[in-house]
């Protein structure tokens, strides 16, 4: 069953022993992030401070910090559960029957898929508290860094509205905290958040509505950093995740519809003719990302649980909390990309490439130029653009053990044969290249080599010891004594 808000899901991770309550007095000014940092690169507990200088709220943190709990945050024993459903469904979609009995079969399936769009209901626990003078100085904001801008809100799911089409769109953008009613909206150009903004200006709107939640089922949460493409509902895919509609209310100032069991949300606007500097920001990257003009969200009501709890991250040096909803996203996302490229075998975002900078690809090859044919084929796919790197490597290879990969790249690639460079559009926090949002990304192909990609040399074989032995030396490990 799917979670009914956070509170229940901080209740399981309890109940298993994956939180850790603490009662002592922290300052949400660095402190909690240096506690945080440590306890995520450790492989520690999901953390919830209940005494936080200058606020009543507790501060959740570090609640998707290991695969364990991502898996655990999306009801699944292993996340891909969640892709092997995902690939039955591609398989059903591919293979319609063309018979009036294979086609009734189907309906069970295809009702159980229409339950999960989201429905309104009449009201919820977000709204238990409504406050139509805003103060953001209430709530455990953290300031993260030592040369961050401020304090910044990290773990928002931000809801706003095509203009054209009406359709909701669910993001998930940083706000730096101006004052007690204004954030900074950090909305990229590539966001659909930011199309949307686009939108509006060329529509001669003045502003666009925004409304922002924080907590309710895990699910949503996750929902609002997936890549979904920009005409598929966040709040369908938050259904499909959880085995059940996600319940919405109505704002109370704004033509919006939030999670009605949300624990705090944000309602008001952005004006399209306003800007304002924010940043820096520690960065998922390990770096600050620099200041910029972004535009400015304007608070207008802010309501809440009774007993709300304030759900934040922490972003920064890898590994972080964040690297297991990038995690969840690969696993998830894998059959969309085998679906597409038949050939992909496995895939991998290590956490050494910030999400973003690095692509492992496995694959079965099956002509020369194969691994090029990926690669350009990767990079024409949605925000795969980014990748500054990818590595192409033969089926039979672990993309998951980055060791193995990094062994063949280095004894596999010949520099000039093996590597392309290209030039496109880069992820803006890339701050190596030298324009921003451009710049050049290098394919490596370290596949086994064929004559016909010019490689005429005999290929050597790995070294593999034959399966025989290794049985019996499995069979016989007690008996040597070695421990």
């Amino acid at each position: 069953m799917a979670y009914k808000d956070l509170h229940e899901f901080i209740s399981l991770l309890e109940t298993r022993g994956e939180l850790v309550r603490i009662k002592t007095m922290v300052d949400p000014e660095l402190e909690i992030t240096e506690i945080t940092d440590r306890v995520s690169k450790a492989l520690g507990p999901a953390l919830l401070f209940e005494n936080v200088k200058g606020s009543d709220f507790p501060v959740l943190i570090n609640a998707y910090g290991t695969i364990k709990r991502m898996a655990m945050s999306l009801q699944v024993e292993h996340l891909d559960d969640i892709g092997a459903e995902i690939t039955e469904l591609l398989q059903m979609a591919d293979n319609v029957p063309t018979t009036m009995l294979g086609k009734v079969k189907l309906l069970p399936r295809l009702a159980e898929l229409s339950s999960f769009f989201p429905r309104m209901v009449k009201s919820g626990s977000c709204q238990e508290v409504v406050s139509m003078q805003p103060d953001l100085d209430q709530f455990p904001i953290l300031k993260c860094w030592p040369q961050d801008a401020g304090r910044f809100i990290t773990l928002p799911q931000v809801y706003t509205r095509n203009p054209r089409t009406g359709k909701r769109n669910l993001g998930m953008y940083r706000l730096q905290v101006y004052d007690k009613n204004t954030t900074g909206m950090h909305w990229h150009m590539h966001h659909d958040g930011a199309a949307n903004y686009r939108a509006s200006q060329e529509m001669g709107k003045e502003i666009i509505e925004v409304a922002v939640a924080l907590g309710g089922d895990p699910a949503i949460t996750y929902a609002a950093t997936a890549p979904l493409p920009p005409d598929v509902d966040e709040l369908i895919f938050a259904g499909f995740l959880r085995k059940k509609p996600v319940d919405l209310v109505r704002c109370r100032t704004i033509d919006m519809e939030v999670p009605a069991d949300a624990e705090i949300v944000l309602e008001g606007y952005v004006d399209l003719a306003e800007s304002r500097l924010e940043g820096p920001f520690g960065d998922h990257t390990g770096y600050y990302s620099l200041a910029g003009d972004y535009p400015v969200f304007h608070i207008k009501c802010i309501t809440r649980r009774k007993d709300a709890v304030y759900p934040t991250t922490i972003v920064g040096q890898p590994p972080q909390e964040d690297c297991y909803l990038a995690l969840a996203t690969e696993r998830i996302f894998l059959p969309l990309l085998k679906f597409q490229l038949p050939e992909v075998v496995d895939m991998h975002l290590p956490m050494e490439g910030v999400f973003h900078n690095c692509v492992l690809v496995a694959i079965k090859k099956s002509f020369p130029g194969h691994a090029r044919k990926v690669m350009n084929s990767l990079w024409g796919m949605g925000q795969m653009m980014f990748a500054k790197y990818i590595v192409v490597v033969d089926e039979n290879v672990n993309v998951q053990n980055v060791s193995e990969v990094m062994w063949k790249v280095f004894n596999n690639a010949d520099p000039r044969r093996d590597t392309m460079i290209v030039e496109g559009p880069l992820d803006v926090l890339d701050h190596s290249a030298p324009l921003p949002l451009y710049g050049s990304k290098m394919g490596i192909d370290a596949t086994r080599k064929w004559p016909e990609e010019g490689h005429t040399r005999e290929w050597p074989e790995d070294i593999v010891m034959s399966p025989e032995i290794k049985a019996l030396v499995t069979k016989k490990w007690s008996e040597y004594g070695i421990g």
